[in-house]
């Protein structure tokens, strides 16, 4: 088999992990895959591995209700801010089909393991593989992911349940920064090497 298709996940050492797929994200749009679609793939994995016995992790970014903890060093490219954010924004969108037995991490910057429990709830589950998918692929999904290598993760990227603000972000990051921390698959070989 070829090394793109052939993928083998052992469901119970396994847990996606998708990032902000929360109304104040998912509204904004994103390409070459649009938000919608995104959050339908996403939830077609999340559904799979659930099914196969592996573990869900919803992970959404806000600061706290006072802003005191949110980033804001000097940069020449500075976040859009939406101003006063509504009140849902950083709820997940419905579609995404959050279950009771999901884990949820709230993070208050790009990356999902630092400041938070992620690391020790995958851990003290006997996870050793994660599956990353989300929004924004070169910053939360590239934050965590850079960060789940340092720990020695294997990692599998689902490029089409997976999006940022522009096509050229989100191609860099998949063909030339993730080849170099995992593997790059679709939601259907992904499915598929879940049993599906």
């Amino acid at each position: 088999m070829s090394p793109q298709t052939d993928l083998v996940l052992d469901a119970g050492r396994t847990a996606v992990v998708v990032i902000d797929l929360q109304h104040g994200i998912v509204g904004r749009g994103s390409a070459p895959h649009a938000a919608l679609d995104v959050v339908a793939r996403a939830g077609s994995v999340a559904a799979a591995l659930r099914a196969a016995g592996g573990t869900v992790v919803w992970v959404r970014v806000t600061p706290s209700a006072d802003e005191k903890d949110a980033l804001m060093p000097p940069t020449d490219a500075p976040a859009v801010t939406p101003g006063k954010r509504p009140h849902d924004w950083a709820e997940l969108v419905p579609e995404v089909d959050r279950q009771p037995e999901d884990l949820f991490i709230t993070k208050r910057q790009w990356g999902a393991f630092y400041g938070t429990e992620l690391d020790l709830q995958l851990r003290r589950r006997g996870i050793d593989t994660i599956i990353l998918c989300g929004i924004s692929t070169n910053i939360g999904v590239e934050s965590t992911a850079r960060c789940a290598y340092e720990r020695g993760y294997s990692q599998v990227f689902v490029e089409d349940a997976t999006a940022a603000r522009t096509a050229e972000e989100h191609e860099f990051t998949m063909r030339i920064t993730f080849p170099r921390m995992g593997r790059v698959r679709s939601t259907e070989q992904v499915v598929e090497a879940l049993g599906g």
